[in-house]
């Protein structure tokens, strides 16, 4: 029987906007907490049907760690944790280090004066075999370097331009059919040229302003299609066109924070380490999720 691929999530009984690190924070617009959280688990049923979610408990201190995406980027056997930028964020680094050396992983470090907000803005295409890395109002351009002698893979930079989109996967989405969404415009002129040279047209499924900013790059990628929070029905019409589905989860609360589906999602390649399955235990409750458990 075949294994099932499995991502990480991470309830958010303690997401909420209590500081402003990117242009969709605004403290004066309040998260409905019951509604995200409802929010949040609609997205974890829609991928449960798909995939196994696996569970991090989230800490009190850090209301941002929903955003498991940004722990850091992980590859085979290796996890690279990140090291944030803002100091609101700096506090989640402890606790992830401490999840995947318990889960079996080997963590690598990079330089600690390089800024790197792992898969938020290093994003692996499956069918170029290339990791594409964001840079900018995040993550250093010279994580480029760190992350390929880190993890011995092929990375290429990709300068964001544009403050509303401070990390890749708000604007880009390597799919494992050979696709990519994305938003040009955010990129600099060199990097659209990057993309361009390295992904035929054909593959290119550039979406609108509208869908850009309903953070419909942010998708999780199912294989046959996406989850996303939005698409509009030009942007559908275009992935349906290449045999793509889309699976709309409406995820409004969290935009107010800049996060999306990907954003709350970390894809999880299965260690070679029998801890993982002492550790980690399967369950199928529907909110009261134990770390590394499963719904």
């Amino acid at each position: 029987m075949t294994q099932r691929s499995r991502l990480l999530m991470c309830p958010p009984q303690h997401f909420s906007v209590l500081y402003s690190i990117n242009p969709w924070m605004d403290q004066d617009r309040p998260v409905n907490v019951k509604q995200a959280h409802a929010q949040w688990q609609n997205l974890a049923s829609e991928i449960s049907r798909r995939m196994d979610v696996v569970t991090v408990d989230p800490d009190p201190a850090c209301p941002d760690m929903c955003f498991v995406a940004n722990a850091g980027f992980v590859h085979g056997n290796t996890f690279v944790p990140s090291r944030f930028r803002y100091a609101e964020r700096q506090v989640e680094e402890a606790g992830f280090r401490e999840w995947f050396r318990a889960a079996g992983y080997r963590c690598v470090e990079i330089e600690e004066d390089c800024f790197f907000e792992g898969a938020g803005d290093a994003l692996y295409d499956t069918k170029r075999n290339v990791v594409w890395m964001g840079s900018g109002p995040r993550t250093d351009a010279k994580a480029v370097y760190e992350l390929a002698v880190a993890t011995n893979l092929d990375v290429r930079g990709l300068e964001l331009v544009d403050a509303r989109f401070y990390h890749l996967d708000t604007c880009f989405c390597p799919l494992s059919t050979g696709h990519v969404l994305y938003f040009p415009q955010a990129f600099s002129e060199e990097s659209q040229r990057v993309l361009a040279a390295r992904i035929p047209a054909s593959s290119r499924i550039v979406v609108s302003e509208t869908d850009a900013l309903g953070l419909a790059c942010n998708a999780v990628d199912i294989g046959t299609g996406i989850i996303v929070n939005h698409a509009t029905p030009e942007l559908r019409s275009q992935l349906a066109a290449v045999g793509l589905s889309t699976t709309i989860a409406p995820l409004g609360e969290f935009l107010k924070a800049g996060g999306g589906a990907k954003c709350l999602c970390l894809p999880l390649p299965f260690p070679s380490s029998d801890r993982w399955g002492s550790r980690h235990r399967r369950s199928h409750g529907p909110f009261e999720l134990r770390s590394g458990t499963s719904v």
